[in-house]
């Protein structure tokens, strides 16, 4: 579906509210997309769940843009493995001949194998592995976003024993993306992050290599059950959960205020702590990171990417 620039507008005004974005700003992005030298995107999928991408897909609204496709295709979203409606050769053709453009990777990038434990295409009849497509298509890139903790520290599918080596993108690749981290990140936190790269402006990064502008606050600090009370159980609402190991205090994520599934809910608010999901740690547990008042709590052994 091709929506008018007009909607799309309207749509990173809803986006961009809450992230601290400007009409001004807004201005720029229609003169960048309206501009023949826009940036297309490519948005890849290593070892992962798709999560991410299932995340924007959840976006919905009742005024176009309806959904998440519609903010893709208004950017010139070249391939997508989810979204795009081409295969095959058509599709190898068209990443291979791919100039201008920001490169999304979403998952981790397993290195065990030759790279072979994950395999997106072939071309000529030779497998491409995950790891030679990354680099291969980071080396052209203006940008690389790595979407998602997996795909920035190599969570989940980096956890315990790792026997397919998966890493995040810089770690893998050495290089420094940027880092849209969280299993999985809002939404808004994508397009936030892709406005001000499509106006040609530089985004400034945090030690971790987010966004200062989605991730410079704990969550602790915007919580408003922060010592309002403390849960003892899971599912209380309303109520701090500091002492079921909530992870709020080293955690930097704007869950609180901005909220999820189009601003219902959040995890604290849902009765359950937080887990830390946007840090390069994830997944652990409380405990293991530094001692659960509450309980004994379980850790994922997770080895480092």
């Amino acid at each position: 579906m091709q929506i008018s620039r007009r909607s799309f507008l309207q749509y990173c005004t809803f986006a961009s509210a809450s992230l601290g974005l400007g009409p001004s700003e807004l201005i720029k992005l229609g003169q960048a997309l309206a501009a023949s030298k826009a940036p297309s995107v490519l948005w890849i999928q290593g070892a992962g769940c798709s999560g991410c991408t299932t995340s924007f897909l959840n976006y919905t609204s009742l005024m176009p843009p309806v959904d998440a496709a519609d903010v893709l295709i208004s950017l010139n979203l070249q391939y997508h493995p989810t979204l795009s409606g081409g295969a095959g050769r058509t599709v190898v053709e068209t990443i291979n001949a791919a100039e201008n453009f920001i490169l999304i990777i979403e998952g981790s990038i397993p290195t065990a194998f030759d790279g072979h434990t994950c395999i997106p295409w072939s071309d000529k009849g030779q497998d491409v592995s995950f790891f030679q497509a990354a680099q291969t298509l980071a080396a052209r890139a203006n940008q690389v976003i790595a979407i998602g903790t997996c795909a920035a520290y190599g969570g989940i599918c980096a956890m315990g024993s790792n026997p397919t080596q998966a890493k995040g993108v810089g770690s893998a690749l050495g290089i420094k993306p940027i880092n849209i981290a969280g299993c999985p990140p809002h939404p808004d936190w994508i397009v936030g992050t892709l406005l001000p790269l499509f106006m040609g402006e530089t985004v400034s990064l945090d030690n971790n290599g987010r966004p200062l502008f989605i991730y410079g606050q704990r969550v602790c600090d915007q919580c408003p059950y922060h010592r309002r009370g403390e849960a003892r159980s899971y599912g209380v609402n309303g109520l701090c959960m500091e002492a079921l190991n909530c992870q709020g205090r080293s955690t930097n994520a704007p869950c609180p205020t901005l909220q999820w599934n189009n601003g219902v809910n959040w995890c604290i608010a849902a009765g359950s702590p937080c887990l830390g999901c946007t840090e390069p740690t994830f997944p652990s547990s409380g405990s293991a990171r530094r001692g659960g008042r509450g309980g004994q709590g379980r850790g994922f052994g997770r080895q480092g990417a």
